[in-house]
């Protein structure tokens, strides 16, 4: 979607939902209205988040703003990769063969699987007695 150079993009991961803008700009990028060093604690998670930014050339230029929800900061730190990763598609096609061999357009649907009654957990079970 195009709106005066602005690209959007929607990211998830497990239950994290990203929505990405990306603008001309100085560089600066937003989690959350809060710096993405400050957003995330770790380093692991911050390279995460910016890996799709290594296939743009002049990343300096551009501003993005990111809101993200739901989930801890690993799914939310996937939830950014997927849309930037999407919103770098919509601003320049010619990097898609590029992300999508890298896996960055792929949506990750590995999800927490539900706890089923009888038992302790989603698969472990209760120790059994014969007699």
């Amino acid at each position: 979607m195009e709106n005066s150079n602005i690209y959007y993009a929607t990211g998830k991961r497990k239950t994290s939902v990203a929505r990405v803008w990306i603008k001309a700009g100085k560089g600066e990028i937003l989690v959350n209205k809060r710096s993405l060093d400050n957003y995330f604690p770790r380093e692991s998670l911050r390279a995460i988040a910016i890996s799709p930014l290594q296939f743009l050339p002049d990343r300096e230029n551009f501003d993005i703003n990111i809101n993200v929800k739901g989930g801890g900061i690993s799914g939310q730190a996937g939830a950014i990769r997927h849309g930037i990763a999407k919103a770098l598609v919509n601003l320049d096609e010619s990097l898609r063969p590029k992300l999508k061999k890298e896996g960055m357009l792929t949506r990750d649907p590995r999800q927490v699987e539900r706890k089923k009654y009888g038992q302790p957990k989603a698969r472990k079970k209760f120790q059994f007695s014969k007699r």
